[in-house]
This record gives structure tokens, C-alpha cells and sequence, in this order.
């Protein structure tokens, strides 16, 4: 007999059967748990992600570490991206130096001439 037929029937050998295959993985959890453990994580959004890295990064770019970046403090940031992405940048060329005063001006919502984690935020989630 087929261990279907035996299920059908409600031989104890097939209703053992039907209980070990439907045995949580880890005998503990709760039913709670285990749905919790079978949905995928939610999507993190794309300012979410943004927001994480500025919170990690700001510091290092904020050498004078009064919370805001300068023009200076900035053009090294966006330098880095831009290299990161295309090795041949130059930092010194007028096209990738006019390209940060646009993103500086841009960045730079409250035009208080420094860049905040609020505002840094803003301007790179909105990126395609």
C-alpha cells in the first residue's frame, strides 16, 4: 500500500508519516515564528539605503565634524562616487569641477552654503 493509500485509510504508520513531514524545522517556535521565518524580508527603498550610507560615510567626509559639509568637504565626496563608478575621472578637470558647483548648488537646499545629512540624503535619492 502506497503511503497516499495508508494517509487515506488512517493507518497509524501513515498518520506518523503525515506528522513528520509537517513537523516545524525547529520544534520550538511558535506558529508566529515560523511565519514570520517564511516571509522575505521587506524591501528596503532606495532613500532607505541612501539614508543608511550617508549615515555611515558622513563622518569621514566631515573633517571639520560640525555636522555639515562644505563645498570642499562635498566636492571630495562626490569625486569619490563619481570615480567609483568611472576610474577615469579627474578631480581637477573643469568639466567634473563645474558638474560639483551644480551638484553643491543643487544639494544645497536651504543655500546656507553647506550640505546636511538631511539635505546630502535628498539630493543623492534623487538619482534614478
Amino acid at each position: 500500500m502506497a503511503a497516499t493509500d495508508q494517509a487515506a485509510t488512517g493507518t497509524p504508520a501513515a498518520q506518523d508519516s503525515a506528522k513528520a513531514q509537517a513537523a516545524p524545522a525547529d520544534p520550538a517556535a511558535t506558529p508566529a515564528d515560523q511565519a514570520v521565518a517564511q516571509q522575505p524580508a521587506p524591501a528596503t527603498s532606495k532613500a532607505e539605503q541612501v539614508a543608511q550610507v550617508v549615515n555611515t560615510e558622513f563622518p569621514s567626509y566631515d573633517k571639520d565634524s560640525n555636522g555639515a559639509l562644505s563645498e570642499t568637504e562635498f566636492a571630495s565626496w562626490m569625486v569619490a562616487l563619481k570615480t567609483a563608478s568611472d576610474p577615469t575621472t579627474k578631480a581637477e578637470s573643469a568639466e567634473v569641477k563645474k558638474w560639483i558647483g551644480q551638484a553643491f548648488a543643487s544639494a544645497d537646499a536651504d543655500k546656507s552654503k553647506s550640505v546636511s545629512k538631511t539635505e546630502l540624503t535628498g539630493f543623492l535619492s534623487q538619482g534614478g
